[in-house]
């Protein structure tokens, strides 16, 4: 079956080399090498397990253009397109709050480019926001392995400013100024959820 991005180009699954994958699992001894998904789903999976909150990923949504049926009883999936998600990465329930975020990682050391996310994703915070949710961003620096929590409220605020001709990323340090460090841990790996009753006014 052919997988196509949204802008046609055809995906490709990489190929690993079986001593390579071997080295990399010798790495990531300790949790380390993980990506920012994989982190933040296993996190999910531990407040789930524990009745802490209740909070998943969205499936990438798959647009199907060709469709064989080699049999009445059976279809086979020939052709299809990831199609451009209209919201962000997350969303769930924590306290009988909604919690909505997006996230994200750069290997650039000094600040976030704005290139990482999409005006539509800024559009759907706005529009949680003014429904009283609670809406942030996880930012991963993959150089220091550091992830921040920013409400998206300052992500708004730097991104009006690059919409009003300012600079186009936000810089480590303003980040570091208005959002929130997340000390990794082992279980669960990023603790949003510290960092949430922290900065929010839960009861």
């Amino acid at each position: 079956m052919e997988f196509h991005y949204p802008n046609g180009r055809k995906y490709t699954p990489v190929k690993k080399d079986s001593k390579v994958e071997k080295q990399e699992k010798k790495w990531s001894y300790g949790k380390r090498g993980m990506t920012l998904e994989e982190d933040i789903n296993e996190s999910n999976q531990f407040y789930l397990e524990r009745g802490i909150a209740a909070v998943h990923k969205k499936p990438t949504p798959v647009q199907i253009v060709q469709v064989d049926y080699p049999r009445r009883s059976a279809a086979v999936i020939k052709e299809a397109y990831f199609k451009q998600a209209s919201t962000t990465d997350y969303n769930g329930v924590y306290k009988g709050k909604y919690i909505d975020f997006e996230a994200k990682e750069t290997q650039n050391a000094s600040s976030f480019p704005f290139k990482n996310f999409h005006p539509h994703q800024i559009q759907h915070m706005k529009a949680v926001l003014q429904q009283k949710g609670i809406c942030f961003v996880l930012l991963r620096f993959s150089a220091t392995d550091e992830v921040y929590l920013l409400d998206a409220e300052d992500l708004l605020f730097f991104w009006g400013r690059m919409e009003n001709g300012g600079r186009k990323s936000m810089t480590k340090s303003e980040i570091s100024e208005r959002g929130h460090l997340i000390k990794l841990g082992f279980q669960p790996r990023i603790d949003y959820i510290k960092i949430i009753d922290y900065v929010y006014d839960f009861i």
